[in-house]
């Protein structure tokens, strides 16, 4: 903006001069760098080449009219956002409502009243620049955010490299303690501990890794899915050790229906979903899953029973978030990443995530897809 002008650039479309003459001494008074155009026309091409902060657009003029100049600044990529104030002496509610949905944003009427105009333009003008403030401030944050992924990712790979190495060592130290003479008891257990803390870090940083990903992601390959094989992966490969070692029994159900997705992104749902329920299950931990079709949506309903304490509607609305962790109970910990990249995931996924729970009567949590609609 011109420091001469401080108060904004205007443009007054009027075929009438005693009107421009009366407006244009007057806002120019007030401050304003103030521009005439005398028909439609000229406000469209002057509109594009000085960018004003505001429109004042008469409706009835020769050739073409404020409605139809005005539909053509709101269709051009360059003026589409410059507000405009409609000038008329019509009382019909009928234009008023027309030019609102072509895109203005206030009318003043004939004759004109000098504080009423003054008002009316002050007010979209700090609309407008409290826009403006609010978009730049949107595309910086949105421009850190990929900076500050992308750094993320780099120290996350950074991290694994060295953790690996760390891992490999551990495993050797344990293959390398000789048979005939057997470690002392607290060397065992210290480097049991190096091997699970690694193994700790590295889940984390897999979970990060998983996370920056979806994230990244703006279209994703949806395809039908073969569930039956994604839930045995899951439980037979990813989850193995862990249902032996709790003892876990899974109820499956006999059939799944057909659905939509990303099958790579789909078992991490269910890894995330399934660990949760055996970590805060009963003892022994009972897992159910199951599926149900919503037909009026056109969605699949896939959801995991568990038979644990269940949470309080406090806990529940906690949940999905970032670095939010389920009850730490009987000293179960987690990093608190597994259920927000379930809900990141499904969001891409086009499907809904939740939960449902009662204190003392366990929890089942769900996630939608799109359902595969079968051709007769």
């Amino acid at each position: 903006m011109n420091p001469e002008h401080k108060q904004g650039t205007l443009l007054i479309v009027d075929d009438t001069p005693a009107n421009i003459s009366v407006l244009f001494d007057f806002l120019t008074d007030e401050g304003f760098k103030v521009l005439v155009a005398k028909n439609g026309k000229g406000a469209i091409q002057k509109a594009g080449h000085a960018h004003p902060d505001l429109i004042l657009l008469d409706i009835m003029m020769p050739e073409m009219d404020g409605f139809e100049a005005c539909q053509r600044l709101k269709e051009a990529q360059d003026t589409k956002d410059i507000p405009v104030i409609f000038m008329t002496a019509l009382a019909d509610t009928v234009d008023k409502v027309k030019g609102f949905s072509l895109g203005a944003v206030d009318y003043i009427t004939k004759p004109f009243q000098h504080d009423e105009v003054l008002a009316r333009i002050h007010t979209h003008l700090q609309v407008r620049r409290l826009q403006t403030e609010l978009e730049q401030r949107s595309k910086e944050l949105e421009q850190r955010n990929i900076e500050l992924d992308a750094f993320a990712r780099t120290v996350a790979h950074d991290l694994k490299n060295p953790l690996n190495v760390i891992m490999g060592y551990t495993e050797m130290l344990l293959l390398e303690l000789s048979p005939h003479e057997p470690p002392k008891p607290d060397v065992l257990e210290t480097v049991a501990q190096v091997g699970q803390a690694s193994q700790k870090m590295l889940s984390i940083i897999d979970a990060l890794l998983l996370l920056s990903g979806v994230a990244q992601r703006d279209k994703v390959p949806m395809s039908p899915l073969d569930m039956t094989d994604i839930i045995h992966t899951s439980l037979s490969e990813r989850l193995a050790s862990m249902i032996d070692r709790h003892q876990v029994k899974v109820n499956l159900p006999e059939t799944w229906p057909d659905a939509s997705g990303y099958a790579p992104w789909v078992e991490e749902v269910w890894v995330n979903y399934l660990s949760n329920a055996i970590k805060y299950g009963g003892q022994p931990p009972e897992v159910t899953l199951g599926a149900e079709v919503i037909e009026q949506e056109s969605m699949v309903r896939f959801w995991v029973r568990d038979n644990g304490a269940g949470l309080s509607p406090e806990a529940c609305a906690q949940l999905f978030t970032p670095f939010t962790r389920l009850n730490q109970q009987g000293g179960i910990e987690g990093h608190g990443l597994g259920l927000s990249i379930v809900r990141q995931i499904i969001d891409k996924l086009h499907g809904q995530t939740g939960i449902e729970s009662q204190e003392g009567q366990g929890s089942l949590f769900y996630f939608t897809l799109p359902a595969v609609m079968k051709v007769i």
